[in-house]
């Protein structure tokens, strides 16, 4: 069941993800941010990798918190994975892996995976994992070079930012566009009413 969203309690985002907390700011939703340092799985199936990343986030969160603040406080965990063909493409460590990464993708339509996890005052975890499909254009070995040196691979799930000079890199996009910057909001909508103002 979805969570129903108290106007007295505090939304805390475990991430430190800058796009997330933008997403949010633009949506009116108040909110604390209180990054984790959460082990992440690399290797597996991509939606299994996704959820279980988001749910080890909001754990660490919530264990986090002072015990008076887990009556009131209700944590927000997300995790974004690229997938294609069943590989995940994580966050590259360099720019010679961004290239490999950017080369593979270049001509090809891959998943992001979206997971998003609710964990309520009651302990209640919530989850649902969004799928977008990303279309890349192709892309010459130039072409690939030139963006991995602009540095937009650090950090980012499959070596490129849609939301920045990677828009670049996309012939099109099928599903929600925010999943792919970061947290998939029909997601959030659907696991926490009320919370996202209709408007």
């Amino acid at each position: 069941m979805p969570h129903a969203w108290d106007p007295s309690h505090t939304l805390v985002l475990a991430s430190a993800s800058p796009q997330r907390r933008a997403i949010l700011e633009q949506l009116h939703v108040p909110h604390e941010v209180r990054p984790t340092d959460a082990d992440e799985l690399e290797d597996g199936e991509p939606f299994a990798i996704a959820a279980e990343n988001a749910r080890r986030k909001a754990r660490a969160a919530r264990a986090q918190l002072a015990p008076a603040e887990r009556e009131t406080h209700v944590i927000l965990a997300c995790d974004t994975v690229v997938g294609l063909e069943g590989r995940v493409y994580g966050k590259p460590a360099d720019e010679m892996q961004a290239r490999a990464f950017l080369a593979d993708l270049a001509g090809e339509t891959h998943d992001v995976l979206g997971a998003l996890v609710v964990l309520t005052p009651a302990g209640d975890l919530l989850e649902r994992t969004d799928r977008t499909l990303v279309t890349f254009a192709p892309l010459d070995a130039g072409q690939v070079a030139a963006y991995a040196a602009a540095g937009e691979w650090r950090g980012r799930a499959g070596g490129y930012a849609i939301q920045g000079r990677g828009a670049a890199l996309v012939e099109r996009i099928e599903g929600d566009y925010l999943n792919v910057v970061g947290l998939p909001v029909p997601a959030l909508r659907a696991l926490v009413h009320g919370l996202v103002p209709p408007f």
